[in-house]
């Protein structure tokens, strides 16, 4: 009988663990972050060729163009810088123009080195210029940007001697690398393929 007893004693204390742990709330033990699933739309493009601009290419259809009125609370140099608002991911491509022939072809291009690096070092765990040529014979630099930058993607688009064009993927959210890495993936193929189609005029 005494061993009846020890064996019971013996046991308990597991049968009590086993019936506390299957009915334990799981909710009070740490999650990995998640983030909300986004539905892409299709990639289909339409052409940018207003007359006037000195210009044309091809945007995404879910975008809108708009024309840029304001630089940092001053009127922009000329008329023919644009935003592309995304507004399916908060989103907002910056287009800026400039005539070489106003400005020094180095210091544009030095200015934009400038504002890849030096408005984003202090967040961006790496800057990456990639230099390229597009089938249009238009050369140009593209910036990715890896961290927690304002953004990821930049670029500019020149012929050396007449035009030179900027441009910048900027969101309207706290900037974090794992939640946009996503739509960074896909907006990028149509910064690509903006650049791509571009055409001086």
């Amino acid at each position: 009988m005494i061993f009846k007893y020890r064996t019971v004693f013996f046991y308990f204390p597991f049968v009590a663990l086993l019936l506390f742990s299957c009915n334990s709330d799981y909710s009070s033990y740490p999650k990995k972050r998640g983030y909300f699933k986004i539905d892409f739309p299709e990639k289909k493009y339409q052409i940018f060729n207003q007359p006037g601009y000195p210009y044309s290419f091809e945007y995404p259809a879910y975008s809108n163009v708009t024309k840029d009125s304001t630089f940092f609370d001053a009127k922009p140099e000329n008329d023919w810088w644009l935003n592309i608002d995304l507004p399916l991911f908060s989103g907002r491509i910056y287009i800026s123009y400039k005539d070489i022939g106003k400005n020094k072809f180095d210091s544009l291009v030095n200015d934009a080195f400038t504002m890849s690096y030096k408005q984003h070092t202090y967040k961006a765990s790496g800057i990456e210029p990639q230099p390229f040529v597009t089938s249009n014979n238009i050369s140009g630099v593209y910036f990715t940007l890896s961290g927690n930058t304002a953004t990821a993607n930049q670029f500019f688009l020149t012929d050396s001697t007449k035009h030179f064009l900027r441009g910048a993927l900027y969101f309207y959210a706290t900037p974090n690398e794992d939640s946009l890495s996503v739509v960074n993936d896909f907006v990028k193929k149509d910064l690509e393929h903006l650049i791509n189609t571009l055409k001086w005029k």
